[in-house]
């Protein structure tokens, strides 16, 4: 178990403890907004709003995910098209300070969404980062008219289905019941679970024989939630297991620092940056999951879907690896071809 002053010695990075749980606090009190605008006034005020120059963000016809099974629930998404729709034209029609794409992000996952001190102004910057001011730049024409919102972990559906975003573009996996909640893209990012913990734990891996005893950190709303509270409910892990829930995934490196959890599960993707921030943890273990980011959207928004997808489509040649190398090879490694999405099979319905 390591203390708090140990842990703090040890860290590097961009801020340590201090910095991190700071900005966590900060992600959980309020929404941060970039660029230097307001956030909507009021909730989702439906595509008639939008289309009207309101702030409401925009909406569109309902569809339904049918058919999805744990293989498929990355295909399960319309062909692209750069057509505009209801959705579309409601974002178009905002004006003034306004016109911008309103994005959930983070702003806490090292080199994923995070707010960089060095920087003038703080910025948000990462490989997520990167992807938001790309759609930007393909449905407005400007890849700074976009208005970041910083949403925890556990309130990334709420934010879309309460319209209080266009988008969430923050290391969301995809699934079937997520898509029974919001509409996906194709995906962006292939990445699985994965176990974080001291150097000195004896923990080989996802099995009972590491986890007995341990306190497994988990954020609520996670796929590292979901199947951590299966296996618990089902007996597959042994009893003196315990799990510490919090509502953003980076709470759970503040809770191993602080000695109040002895591992975490999460996306490897996002474990191996929080392995660089803290020298004392490790991976541990193989990934036991396979899994992958999509562009989450209201569900019946299938114009931006597919819009967002045009983009994707384009990006994956002409912009990912760009990303990739300036922001995630120094922890995932410069072998990009593990965490490459695979081809888009555009199985979804055009609702």
């Amino acid at each position: 178990m390591y203390g708090v002053r140990a842990r703090a010695a040890a860290l590097r990075g961009w801020g340590g403890v201090g910095a991190m749980a700071v900005l966590c606090a900060l992600a959980l009190a309020f929404a941060l907004l970039l660029p230097r605008t307001q956030a909507p006034a009021g909730a989702h005020t439906g595509a008639r709003a939008g289309a009207a120059g309101g702030t409401g963000v925009a909406e569109g016809r309902q569809t339904r995910a049918e058919k999805c099974t744990d293989d498929n629930a990355q295909d399960l998404t319309p062909a692209p098209s750069g057509a505009d729709g209801a959705v579309v034209d409601a974002i178009k029609s905002r004006t003034g300070a306004k016109r911008k794409l309103i994005v959930g992000v983070d702003q806490n996952s090292y080199r994923w969404g995070y707010r960089n001190p060095n920087s003038a102004g703080a910025e948000l910057e990462g490989f997520d980062i990167d992807l938001a001011h790309r759609i930007a730049r393909d449905v407005l024409g400007d890849p700074d008219a976009v208005q970041f919102k910083a949403i925890p972990t556990s309130q990334r559906i709420s934010a879309l289905q309460e319209g209080r975003v266009d988008l969430v573009v923050r290391t969301m996996t995809i699934n079937c019941d997520r898509l029974g909640q919001v509409a996906f893209s194709a995906p962006y990012f292939r990445t699985g679970q994965q176990l974080l913990a001291p150097r000195s734990a004896a923990v080989t891996g996802y099995n009972a024989a590491s986890l007995d005893g341990r306190r497994i950190c988990v954020a609520s709303g996670s796929t590292a939630y979901a199947k951590l509270k299966g296996d618990l409910d089902a007996g597959r892990l042994p009893g003196g297991t315990t799990a510490v829930t919090v509502p953003n995934q980076l709470d759970c490196l503040v809770r191993l620092q602080l000695g109040e959890a002895d591992v975490v599960i999460t996306d490897g993707a996002l474990a191996a940056s929080q392995a660089a921030q803290d020298p004392t943890l490790e991976l541990k273990g193989d990934a036991f999951t396979t899994e992958f980011y999509g562009v989450a959207m209201r569900r019946g928004a299938t114009d931006l879907v597919r819009r967002v997808n045009r983009v994707l489509a384009d990006y994956r040649d002409n912009g990912w690896q760009a990303s990739y190398d300036k922001w995630l090879s120094a922890t995932l490694g410069e072998d990009s071809g593990p965490s490459k999405p695979p081809a888009p099979k555009y199985l979804g319905a055009a609702g």
